[in-house]
């Protein structure tokens, strides 16, 4: 099994397609790694989100030429991140939270 790096989730959105584009919205991503310096603009310092409609995928634009740090959600696996946080919000909790 190979493991490719992917930029961080900090909150899951929605998925749409039709068939012909897949519309992602709503979702907030980071950097692959601490400290990446490939996806921060060299001006602004800031990250570009980098969403192919016709591809159905969703990374961060690279601001250095032969940046292989990582690779961009598909949508596919974006659902699989809404399927699988839908099933583990259904879970019935064995025991009470703590607090």
């Amino acid at each position: 099994m190979t493991r490719i790096q992917k930029p961080s989730v900090f909150q899951v959105g929605q998925i749409w397609d039709d068939g012909r584009t897949v519309v992602v919205s709503g979702w907030g991503i980071g950097l692959c790694a601490s400290g990446c310096p490939c996806h921060r603009s060299p001006v602004a310092g800031r990250l570009s989100i980098d969403e192919d409609q016709a591809g159905g995928t969703l990374g961060l634009r690279s601001f250095q030429d032969g940046c292989g740090c990582c690779e961009p959600w598909t949508a596919d696996e974006l659902s699989a991140i809404v399927r699988d946080l839908q099933r583990v919000t259904s879970l019935d909790a064995q025991e009470p939270l703590a607090g």
